[in-house]
């Protein structure tokens, strides 16, 4: 497995990948519409193929991660492309990464912590908000649990 820096040269690749993953490149979060196809980051190469991506952006002092995919669980591409932005962040004198997932995303919750990221705050019912923004949210999500929160988790580094 290969980790890339995204830039001009692949941006169109990923933006398809984000589009496939995500069926936007318009991601909802905080009440606020972000652009995914202008977002930084890194994506995972394997046999020429992506398997994985993830994109951040900076906000005064934090980064915020906007997005995590992997098409292959538990097979270290999630952690890795993690470990280069927390990287990255420590490099650059970030001090804090936050981010945000939904109260049905148990996995992410799991993932997120065991690689020390703590629960910080929950938005209550912020997904409505966001749903105003991107209609196509649904009401229910992974494993048909209704779809309401945020939960915004941060690292201190």
């Amino acid at each position: 497995m290969d980790i890339r820096e995204i830039d001009q040269k692949n941006r169109k690749k990923i933006d398809d990948f984000i589009i496939c993953q995500w069926f936007s490149l318009q991601m909802a979060l905080h009440g606020e519409s972000v652009d995914l196809g202008v977002a930084d980051g890194w994506y995972a190469v394997q046999d020429d193929e992506i398997v994985g991506l993830i994109t951040y952006r900076i906000l005064d002092d934090r980064m915020e991660i906007l997005s995590l995919d992997s098409l292959n669980e538990q097979h270290g591409i999630g952690t890795a492309l993690l470990n280069m932005a927390v990287s990255y962040a420590r490099t650059s004198g970030i001090p804090k990464i936050t981010l945000i997932t939904t109260n049905d995303n148990l996995s992410a919750l799991r993932f997120y912590q065991k690689r020390g990221f703590d629960m910080a705050r929950l938005f209550c019912n912020a997904v409505d908000l966001s749903r105003k923004l991107k209609p196509e949210i649904p009401l229910f999500g992974i494993d048909g649990i209704p779809l309401k929160h945020e939960i915004e988790l941060e690292m201190y580094l």
